[in-house]
């Protein structure tokens, strides 16, 4: 597990500083942005395809002020392990001088075939990296937001749920606002499912269904 030798990040800038640009400017991402051009034919569930889900949690890193070198070439090609089958990991440790520390960090932000999606975040709050943390709440911000394109009212309500027990506790720990985006985005997803009657039909289902028990109870009494 890793030592903790860092604090929560608590301010957003409102821009990129010369300095920030600078660093940014000596940061080369077009061989892992090519690497993450095999993930346009995986289409998404809310609509879209996977390459613009990398360079979308590749602009929110960024919103939020990280311009880390392997941090942002990871973000591009946080998926291409766990979705393209036989993926040859080696195209990323020889994409440049630093492709073994970014399949590493992308690594530790996949979820193996045989492995619980539960203890697979479980993993990543307990030994988890603190560049894997903020990369994995980026990656869920935006999944959150194309959320708000998903009419699954079920799975909306997993993913919130998922989101509050799993993602909150990673954000709190790396990212105040982060976090705060986070609840934010949680808040109008079940404010949807109250608003379309999701949560009065499943409460009238639930309720339904223990009369119906109940009356059956009686009867094999």
């Amino acid at each position: 597990m890793e030592s903790k030798k860092y604090v929560m990040q608590t301010e957003k800038p409102d821009r990129m500083d010369t300095a920030h640009m600078l660093q940014l400017k000596n940061t080369y991402l077009a061989p892992y942005m090519q690497l993450s051009t095999i993930l346009i034919g995986k289409r998404r569930h809310a609509g879209g395809n996977m390459f613009r889900h990398q360079m979308d949690t590749m602009a929110i890193l960024m919103d939020y002020g990280y311009i880390d070198s392997v941090l942002l070439k990871a973000s591009i090609i946080h998926d291409v392990v766990e979705d393209v089958p036989g993926f040859d990991q080696s195209l990323i440790v020889n994409a440049d001088e630093e492709g073994q520390d970014v399949l590493n960090l992308v690594l530790e932000v996949t979820r193996r075939k045989d492995q619980v999606k539960s203890d697979y975040l479980r993993n990543i709050i307990m030994n988890g990296s603190y560049k894997a943390k903020v990369l994995k709440c980026a990656d869920r911000i935006s999944n959150m937001i194309s959320l708000g394109f998903v009419t699954d009212s079920a799975f909306i309500e997993r993913y919130c749920d998922e989101t509050e027990f799993f993602i909150f506790p990673i954000a709190l720990e790396v990212d105040y606002n982060m976090y705060q985006e986070l609840i934010e985005l949680v808040l109008t997803r079940r404010a949807y499912l109250e608003s379309s009657g999701y949560f009065a039909r499943k409460k009238a289902a639930a309720s339904g269904n223990i009369e119906q028990n109940n009356s059956e109870n009686k009867k094999n009494g």
